[in-house]
């Protein structure tokens, strides 16, 4: 189980989209995160890398097969 703060503007239009459909509101909240899920984890994998670059290999390091050592 999760539970999440969210501001009071954003539960006002849930509450009127769930009582609208008459599903729950944590359909709703299930749907967003499948939605954009992907999104928000590709974009902090990639400010992650950015802040703590991997080591590069050049192509005589990788030819000579030193990206498989220690």
């Amino acid at each position: 189980m999760l539970a999440v703060r969210i501001p009071d503007e954003m539960e006002s239009r849930l509450d009127k989209l769930a009582a609208l459909t008459g599903r729950p509101k944590s359909f709703y909240v299930r749907q967003a995160l499948a939605a954009h899920l992907d999104e928000i984890e590709e974009t902090y994998t990639a400010l992650y890398r950015l802040e703590n670059p991997a080591r590069r290999w050049t192509l005589d390091e990788l030819e000579q097969g030193l990206d498989r050592k220690g």
